[in-house]
């Protein structure tokens, strides 16, 4: 049975930074593209981000710069660094793994809250 468990939800100020963590069964994470979503009150999910599994990522235009997607091969983790975050950026985040990249995710994670807020 696949698994993506996510961690590392919480609330912080804006311009404060925070890391989610996915961690995804072994049977899936080398060869899947992994990405992050988000879905804010009253919006569609949106990707956020992904890596394939040669490193390639992609970042929604939202968050370049500030967002950094990254794979732990030995922990069969996937990361999303959060920093400089907006009250935008608010929303439940769902780690995703895809075939390819811009196949529909077959696999969801559970989804962690994300607060930004003073």
């Amino acid at each position: 049975q696949v698994q993506l468990v996510e961690s590392g939800e919480g609330l912080v100020q804006p311009g404060g930074s925070l890391t989610l963590s996915c961690a995804v069964s072994r049977s899936i994470f080398s060869t899947y593209v992994m990405g992050w979503y988000r879905q804010a009150p009253g919006k569609q999910r949106e990707l956020v981000a992904r890596i394939t599994s040669s490193g390639t990522t992609n970042y929604a235009d939202p968050v370049k710069g500030r967002f950094a997607v990254s794979r732990d091969y030995a922990r069969n983790t996937v990361h999303l660094q959060m920093n400089s975050l907006k009250p935008e950026d608010t929303a439940i985040y769902y780690c995703s793994a895809a075939l390819w990249v811009g196949a529909s995710p077959q696999y969801w994670g559970q989804g962690t809250q994300v607060t930004v807020s003073s």
